[in-house]
């Protein structure tokens, strides 16, 4: 524990020089507790987390913790928090906590026995959290679930990360703060430090400051203005300026819900939406990159046995269900693509009766999506069909339910790249029948698309495959 004296330096100092505060601290000599509890969970808690940091540098925490909010509320005592340095533990005489990795390899990695002897050292440690890019991403409901926890242990890996045979003896959960490599995790750590701190009565002031920014509602925040009324030739919204507190919460909402779509369209999926959020988000105006996406039903050349290709005949449902799938998700024309004579015959009077005859009348719907299909003889039809319609040459991308052999040319592609490419310029995405897709198809494409299925069981029916690939692809807002 600290002495007397330096507790009451750190108490009564808010920002004291760094050198003051090493001593503070130095692992060993301190008992710290952050006082965490969620405002919007644990409001009337006395539930209090108590935080243990294990970093090979404490002093990179000096200044952020003494400055703005943070500090203020160290000296306030809503946050303490302790440190524990491996490099304490080291037997070595140096005080290593790192080696060379097993197999080779650049970098070093941090050893198991210092980080353990740390760890063992802390009484209670209560959830341990590894500062790590494999880890769960974290996000504002982790905050608020690690705010339940009576105590937290921050681990903050460095080098190229730790021995893991302390995964197998400590029950420590990976934690992300991002698809990016740090230096250290002391950085991540601070990150969650301020994502649970925040949350604590007392650390934001007014309690709605926490409760309507970005990720407390499932949506990103809408924009903030403040005086002058007029900057620059930019006045501040009418709506704001109306003390309508109605129509400002209306108007923050819209906002919020705009600018989540434009910038983070797949926090959407999870975030709780109403029926006037829906109908909003409708009607904004966005790029549809879905426009520049085709689907190609082929029916020759595929594969009708292991060794055998040729043609197959056109099925009913996989042309009504192809249909209504690209006009769901805001698609291009929808090729079919089939040499026979009597096929294309059988497709066009699907089509008209669908389109102009007695069921377009009675199905609008029906009508809508069965427009846009084009019947075409062959692949290289469709391209040219779409090089016309766009004024360029498609990219071909293959589809396949089984994976590509080594001996494949063919780059291989996730739906999200299949998405950039539509944003690109048009792409023909051609669906093999039968067995899929023959050689000779294979061979007219510039890449494929990686199996919808491919840990187990795929058996798909292609207009099942069409549905799922149209999804990963756009989902509903691109």
């Amino acid at each position: 524990m600290p002495t007397g004296a330096a507790r009451a330096v750190f108490q009564r100092e808010l920002h004291p020089a760094a050198a003051a505060l090493l001593p503070w601290f130095r692992p060993g000599q301190e008992e710290g507790i952050f006082s965490l509890v969620p405002q919007a969970i644990l409001r009337h808690s006395a539930l209090m987390p108590h935080f243990h940091i294990v970093t090979l540098f404490p002093e990179f925490f000096v200044s952020p913790l003494a400055t703005g909010l943070m500090g203020r509320a160290l000296k306030a005592g809503i946050v303490q928090c302790s440190f524990h340095n491996p490099r304490d533990y080291s037997a070595d005489r140096h005080h290593h906590v790192d080696d060379s990795p097993y197999g080779g390899g650049p970098g070093m990695v941090m050893q198991a026995a210092p980080l353990a002897d740390a760890l063992r050292a802390i009484d209670r440690p209560g959830r341990m959290l590894l500062l790590s890019p494999v880890g769960r991403p974290l996000t504002q409901a982790v905050a608020c679930e690690l705010a339940l926890a009576e105590d937290i242990t921050l681990i903050c890996g460095r080098y190229e990360g730790i021995d893991a045979r302390l995964t197998h003896i400590f029950p420590l959960e990976a934690l992300s703060v991002g698809d990016v490599v740090l230096n250290g995790g002391e950085a991540a750590a601070l990150c969650v430090l301020e994502a649970v701190a925040r949350l604590m009565p007392g650390f934001m002031g007014k309690q709605e400051s926490g409760e309507d920014e970005s990720f407390a509602t499932g949506l990103l925040e809408y924009p903030h203005f403040t005086r002058p009324e007029i900057w620059e030739g930019l006045p501040v919204p009418e709506t704001l300026r109306s003390g309508d507190h109605q129509r400002i919460r209306r108007w923050r909402r819209e906002q919020a819900l705009q600018t989540t779509l434009r910038l983070r369209p797949e926090m959407l999926d999870n975030a709780p939406l109403s029926r006037e959020d829906a109908l909003f988000l409708a009607k904004i105006p966005r790029e549809r990159p879905g426009r520049n996406l085709s689907f190609c039903l082929t029916h020759y050349p595929v594969m009708l046995e292991a060794k055998k290709s040729g043609a197959s005949s056109l099925t009913n449902l996989d042309i009504h269900d192809i249909s209504r799938i690209s006009r769901s998700y805001g698609m291009g024309e929808f090729y079919v693509a089939t040499p026979l004579g009597d096929q294309l015959k059988i497709l066009e009077d699907i089509v008209r009766h669908w389109t102009r005859g007695s069921g377009g009348s009675s199905h609008e719907d029906r009508a809508q999506a069965l427009g846009l299909v084009r019947p075409v003889s062959s692949l290289e039809e469709a391209a040219e069909g779409m090089a016309r319609q766009h004024g360029v040459r498609p990219t071909l991308i293959a589809s396949s339910a089984v994976w590509p052999s080594k001996a494949s040319r063919l780059p291989l592609l996730t739906p999200k790249d299949v998405r950039c490419r539509c944003r690109q310029g048009p792409v023909l995405l051609c669906l093999g029948t039968a067995r899929g897709l023959a050689p000779e198809a294979l061979e007219q494409c510039e890449a494929i698309l990686r199996p919808i299925r491919y840990l187990g069981y795929n058996h798909l029916s292609v207009r099942s495959a069409a549905a799922i690939l149209a999804d990963r692809i756009l989902g509903d807002y691109f």
